[in-house]
């Protein structure tokens, strides 16, 4: 088998384990944009998904997939019989994963990609007895973001001679002009003329409790202000009656948002890097514990605005910086000169690579 011209993805099985829990989805829609994308790529190829039955997400699930009582780093024995059942070729893990997990994968031939995003992780990767096992590790963050290899881990690397280290910057499934006008004219909005809302669903931590909801206020007092906004994941406490409130979508949907819009209020995680990739001028708090790093960054490279956690001051700076067409110029020409690019097909080509190549 090879991944070669023509190939339709015949033969080929891809596992995605991303953590998956009651709060936060990053992971999950990564993995979904990325199996969403090779399956178009290369239709005969066959996805599983491994996900926690808690998620909100977990019955939504467009390819086949098991439920597990928790995120899967928590059941190792029900993730190797699926190894062992599915016979995949790749597996990607998200953020979830344990030893004997990735040490099952490879003894079944499969090729092991790791994905890490928190500092946490990036260490679980470096160790010796997951490097020998993964053959690529894709750290999911620009590297001004995540910060550069250090000594020990080029060293590592240098001797190990293996995994393949990769910053993915963001993933954004490919343009598609036609899915853009059908999203526009779906929440009655035009091209540069709305704040899209990106609330998430991170974890609660001190000082962040409620935090989606608190997001989403803000989204319904910029719409009572006139302003053309649309909020997606989170129903806000405060009625509106111009708001446009959409439910979860998938990446696709949501990327063309992003595309459209004149200036987003979105979390620290992905949505941020994606508007950043977008080079769209983004407002961002932080509603998880691991987001202030990754905004302090953006912040300091002057490719976001920082605001707090409340529902005022996240609508008045969200006007503002909708209004101010100078200001939103400076801030859009900075998000260009900084090329943080789409990862999607750096990772495309990996998942046709190795998923085409078992051990």
């Amino acid at each position: 088998m090879t991944n070669a011209v023509g190939w339709d993805g015949s033969g080929a099985r891809v596992l995605f384990v991303p953590v998956s829990g009651a709060r936060g989805m990053g992971e999950y829609a990564r993995a979904l944009a990325l199996a969403t994308a090779a399956v178009k790529r290369w239709p005969a190829l066959q996805v599983h998904f491994v996900v926690s039955r808690q998620a909100p997400y977990a019955l939504d699930t467009p390819f086949p997939a098991t439920l597990l009582p928790a995120s899967p780093t928590f059941h190792t024995p029900e993730v190797r019989d699926i190894i062992r059942t599915f016979r995949p070729t790749l597996v990607v893990f998200d953020n979830a994963g344990r030893t004997a997990q990735m040490k099952a994968a490879a003894a079944s031939g499969a090729r092991v990609v790791y994905v890490s995003s928190r500092p946490k992780q990036r260490y679980k990767a470096f160790r010796l007895g997951w490097m020998r096992v993964l053959d690529e590790h894709w750290i999911a963050y620009p590297e001004f973001i995540a910060g550069s290899l250090g000594p020990l881990e080029r060293l590592k690397v240098r001797l190990m001679r293996r995994p393949q280290v990769r910053f993915l910057d963001a993933v954004l499934p490919p343009l598609d002009d036609t899915l853009a006008a059908e999203m526009l004219t779906k929440f009655s909005v035009g091209a540069d003329d709305y704040v899209l809302v990106v609330p998430g669903g991170g974890t609660d931590h001190p000082g962040a409790e409620n935090a989606p909801e608190i997001v989403a206020n803000a989204a319904a007092r910029l719409s009572d202000g006139g302003i053309p906004t649309v909020l997606v994941g989170v129903m806000p406490s405060v009625s509106s009656p111009e708001l446009r409130v959409a439910p979860r979508m998938p990446m696709a949907q949501l990327a063309e948002l992003i595309r459209a819009a004149r200036v987003i209020v979105s979390n620290g995680g992905d949505t941020l890097l994606q508007a950043i990739a977008s080079a769209k001028p983004c407002i961002a708090v932080a509603i998880a514990g691991d987001q202030a790093h990754r905004i302090d960054k953006c912040v300091q490279a002057g490719l976001a605005q920082r605001a707090s956690l409340a529902t005022e001051e996240l609508a008045r700076e969200a006007a503002r910086l909708f209004r101010d067409e100078s200001r939103r110029a400076e801030r859009v020409a900075k998000l260009e000169a900084a090329n943080v690019g789409n990862g999607m097909d750096v990772a495309l080509e990996a998942i046709g690579r190795l998923s085409a190549a078992p051990r």
